[in-house]
């Protein structure tokens, strides 16, 4: 793939639509106060943790150290929030943190413009991609395999949402790279292609979907992800915590509690499973959350030890 397109990658978030309305869409889960850096004089304080509409990895995270910090003694309020609004809230000091910040590709841009005013925690997993998925018996594990098999697969690729970053970049590049203009690239949502994935795998079907990791569709359904030997789709990346200037020194154990975090890509898609799979409201995912916490409690208390 050229240098133009891996410089365009930077412009091209997962929900593109999302992030050009970077004034939108601020909801607060608790008081939606701004973030209290004085670290309280009860408990731990305040921390204000962005969440990102729409990532679900990051949402599963989020959501699990907001029920590790309450029980820490923190009043933790959860900020659901678009992409753009996120890193400006961080840069001026109205969110502490947000732990979904995939680099060095897909928000380079936005950490290129606020990066001055922000500080890097740490990586909690570096298995972050761009797929396309099949079934898992298709017979064979390439994207330039995938044209080879047009009649198996009715010439037909199942795409997100049309605004998403990772349908611009399949239309873009991996169409185009792959041989792949002749065939049907049908876009709605993300449930929608889910739904595909179910009804297929449920039939014996073969499937062709644009989808990413982690994901908990991987663990849900019988699929794998393609090699993509040209990166139409980009490389892998680092999915990283930022956090607002000041924060290490604000609340130095948090900072060494976020920065010393991993997560590997199994546990976290059972995490994603439980959240996401059944469709759990919003208001409920600190229920799961605590239930999966005594599935895997040893872990989680090593998370603050």
């Amino acid at each position: 793939m050229s240098h133009t397109a891996k410089n365009k990658f930077r412009t091209m978030s997962r929900f593109t639509a999302f992030a050009a309305a970077a004034g939108l869409a601020l909801t607060a889960c608790g008081d939606g106060e701004t973030a209290d850096t004085g670290g309280g004089d009860e408990g731990g304080g305040t921390i204000d943790i962005a969440i990102n509409h729409g990532w679900e990895e990051g949402i599963a995270v989020a959501e699990l150290w907001a029920v590790i910090l309450e029980d820490e003694g923190f009043e933790v309020n959860k900020n659901y929030m678009d992409l753009a609004p996120s890193f400006s809230a961080l840069s001026t000091g109205d969110m502490d943190f947000n732990m979904n910040i995939w680099q060095p590709v897909t928000h380079a841009e936005y950490l290129e413009e606020y990066g001055d005013n922000l500080e890097e925690v740490g990586v909690w997993n570096s298995d972050a991609n761009q797929v396309i998925a099949v079934n898992a018996d298709a017979p064979f594990d390439s994207l330039d395999e995938l044209a080879d098999h047009a009649e198996e697969f009715d010439s037909r690729l199942v795409g997100i949402e049309p605004g998403a970053g990772l349908t611009e970049r399949t239309e873009a590049y991996v169409i185009p790279e792959y041989g792949l203009e002749d065939w049907e690239f049908r876009t709605s949502s993300t449930p929608a292609m889910l739904q595909e994935i179910d009804t297929a795998t449920s039939n014996g079907d073969n499937i062709a979907v644009t989808l990413w990791r982690p994901h908990w569709a991987f663990s849900e359904y019988d699929i794998k992800a393609l090699e993509d030997p040209k990166e139409a789709l980009g490389q892998e990346e680092n999915m990283t915590i930022y956090a607002r200037e000041g924060f290490s020194e604000d609340q130095p154990e948090v900072y060494e509690w976020l920065s010393n975090f991993e997560i590997d890509t199994e546990r976290l898609q059972d995490l994603e499973q439980d959240l996401f799979v059944e469709e759990v409201e919003q208001d409920q995912y600190p229920t799961v959350i605590r239930e999966w916490i005594e599935e895997n409690q040893e872990w989680v208390d090593g998370l603050t030890s």
